[in-house]
């Protein structure tokens, strides 16, 4: 499970004629740990939140929304003519060139490099994960990523055996995804919450290796010193109880 950002990226509308009644400012951000949410929330903009956290607190850096895969945004922009109904079977004509927008117009609110032409190069639309605000007027945009493994509510066990596998690798260079799970005892594997398997192993790595904790080659693991530091700021924050019980070491 992964913490998850929204930040504030642009307001689309004439802020001096409209702003933001919840005195927004690009750069605010709202952070959800987990478990709760910190920062800021409009109500305005809440209901559209919600199901993109969950979705990139589950995901991670994977999620996109379904619109992703639609080819609609690469087509070009087009009008009516129902002369080339026996063509398509609708009735379009291309108009092959992009349409500037309006300022503040209603066309600022379509996802970023969808309807051009020539077409952007790349598979991009809907790619970000963004929210809109109700407010038209305004527009306030923000942007959600998952930037780090989630670490508080019930999150905390499977981020401490997330931690386990990491201190493992870190001992182990180079050790094979599938035989992370035998440098762990049984006692390891099985008396402490969640039991490990191999299937849970694999999803921790892979959660691991989207935060570039770990890096994956040839099946290989080796923790990347983005990771090390990871582990050793997890280590510092333990109680030497706890640094005991699961055989974890500062520096």
């Amino acid at each position: 499970m992964f913490k998850v950002k929204a930040t504030v990226v642009a307001m689309l509308g004439d802020i001096e004629k409209y702003p933001c009644h919840f005195n927004y400012k690009i750069g605010d951000e709202i952070i959800w740990t987990g478990a709760e949410f910190k920062g800021r929330i409009c109500p305005g903009v809440f209901m559209a939140l919600a199901p993109k956290v969950i979705g990139l607190y589950s995901a991670g850096p994977r999620y996109v929304e379904a619109n992703y895969y639609v080819p609609f945004w690469y087509a070009p922009p087009s009008v009516y003519d129902p002369s080339m109904k026996k063509y398509d079977g609708i009735g379009f004509r291309n108009v092959l060139h992009s349409i500037e927008d309006l300022q503040y117009g209603m066309s600022l609110l379509r996802p970023a490099n969808s309807f051009n032409w020539p077409p952007h190069p790349e598979r991009t639309v809907s790619k970000d994960n963004v929210v809109v605000c109700g407010d038209a007027r305004t527009s306030v945009v923000l942007k959600l990523e998952a930037f780090d493994l989630a670490d508080d509510g019930d999150c905390v066990t499977y981020f401490r055996r997330t931690m386990s596998i990491l201190n493992k690798v870190l001992h182990k260079p180079g050790v094979a995804v599938d035989k992370i799970i035998n440098e762990f005892t049984k006692e390891e594997i099985e008396g402490i919450y969640p039991a490990l398997s191999q299937i849970l192993v694999g999803i921790l790595v892979e959660e691991l290796e989207l935060m570039e904790y770990l890096k994956i080659q040839n099946m290989k693991a080796t923790v990347t010193d983005k990771g090390a530091k990871k582990l050793e700021d997890f280590k510092k924050s333990l109680t030497a109880e706890e640094r005991k019980a699961l055989k974890m070491q500062t520096k």
